[in-house]
């Protein structure tokens, strides 16, 4: 076994970090909303509730689980981890779990779906960390909303003869929320859905036509189902390119992009970051920032972070949804091209507190274990790996997204 690097091994399991993307926990009275195995995968039915407990990355969670709740022998497995957590008082659960990740800030996009109903305000995070919680603003979330407000206040149908004046009042509407939303210093950056909807492909430019029918289309839909869910391209680009242009004109850091790894909404063949090099081209002075390692396109989007000032590329999300092997695989692929003051950290943490606590253990063992290799082969010295790992944790986020925070070296 290889000596321990002492220095690097204090950075990497003590050093302050800023979660630079994840979503609220679920409330007391919802803690059992979802299925408990959504905390390893983003599968659905069968393919989440039985055959993701056989991944490695659920054998994975279940053996440091089991750790954290005292789980020994035959108990240290997934059953039992989930029948121990019920055990569990929530508030003493959400600290269990809070407490040993050293987060000393979180950035949270509070527009997942059943956030409203279902979790936890962004700002009651705030009692786990020492810095205060800063919001994401996911804007088809807040289009949906707009159009909804439109539609609720109009006496009559909309048709293909209203529908150039229902899409200029609602293109109004929009872009002086983002701008509201771009001058208030609770919002850290925005973020697009894209991905799981229409694709990475994002039109640098659209056809008035094309945007007013998917507006029909989106309409129909919600006539259809009796809800509003904006999957429509052309209308899905021009969000994306308002929000882009708002961004850049108040130098609003963080302009979020899904990409890769996510759920069955996505079509993987347009999830890839590589799609986007014409829209980040077209927007030089906006920043991007591409979410959940972009796995499997975890080398497009270091090419991409290698080439382009504006692009920033999160490693977050594989933490813990790929095996270990993977996640150091990943890592590696991240720090290949792509420069380190552009990489930052994130748990993608959802629902459930053990979400950041695996997001953040596993994270830390993979930079440690990557960095650790270089170097031992001596690609870099002790002192550059630290840095590496403090600006990843910490030192980048704080400064895109403009937190003028000071690290506190005494959460851990």
């Amino acid at each position: 076994m290889s000596p321990v690097l002492q220095q690097l091994a204090k950075a990497a399991f003590s050093y302050p970090a800023i979660d630079n993307h994840a979503h609220p926990f679920l409330t007391e009275k919802n803690r059992n909303a979802f299925p408990f195995e959504g905390l390893n995968s983003e599968a659905t039915g069968d393919a989440l509730t039985v055959d993701s407990h056989y991944t490695l990355a659920c054998y994975r969670a279940a053996a440091q689980l089991s750790k954290l709740f005292g789980l020994k022998g035959d108990e240290a497995n997934w059953e039992s981890v989930k029948r121990k957590r019920e055990t569990i008082d929530y508030a003493e659960l959400c600290a269990m779990c809070m407490n040993p990740t050293g987060i000393q800030c979180i950035l949270i996009d509070d527009g997942l779906g059943g956030v409203a109903d279902l979790a936890e305000g962004y700002r009651w995070h705030d009692q786990f960390t020492t810095s205060p919680t800063k919001r994401i603003v996911r804007i088809e979330v807040e289009a949906q909303g707009i159009l909804q407000e439109l539609l609720n206040a109009r006496a009559t149908e909309v048709t293909s003869t209203t529908v150039g004046e229902v899409l200029a009042t609602f293109t109004q509407k929009f872009r002086e929320s983002i701008t509201a939303s771009a001058e208030d210093k609770e919002v850290a950056g925005f973020k697009s859905v894209a991905c799981y909807r229409t694709g990475l492909d994002i039109a640098t430019s659209g056809a008035l036509e094309e945007i007013q029918n998917s507006v029909l289309d989106a309409l129909a839909r919600y006539k259809q189902k009796g809800d509003l869910r904006f999957e429509h391209k052309a209308l899905n680009d021009h969000l994306v390119r308002i929000t882009l242009e708002v961004a850049g004109q108040h130098q609003k850091p963080g302009t979020y992009a899904e990409t890769g790894l996510g759920d069955s909404d996505i079509t993987l063949t347009k999830s890839s970051p590589a799609h986007m090099q014409p829209i980040i081209e077209a927007y030089p002075d906006t920043t991007f920032v591409l979410l959940h390692s972009s796995y499997p396109y975890t080398r497009d989007a270091g090419y991409l972070t290698s080439v382009y000032r504006n692009v920033y590329l999160d490693f977050g999300e594989i933490f813990p949804f790929v095996s270990g092997d993977g996640q150091r695989a990943v890592v590696r692929q991240v720090l290949e091209l792509a420069p380190t003051n552009r990489i930052l950290w994130s748990t993608d943490g959802h629902w459930w507190p053990e979400s950041y606590y695996l997001g953040t253990l596993q994270a830390r063992e993979a930079l440690y274990e990557v960095l650790a290799d270089s170097v031992r082969r001596e690609e870099l010295t002790e002192h550059q790996a630290v840095g590496i790992v403090q600006a990843a944790l910490f030192h980048n986020s704080n400064r895109i997204y403009r937190l003028n925070l000071e690290p506190n070296m005494n959460m851990l």
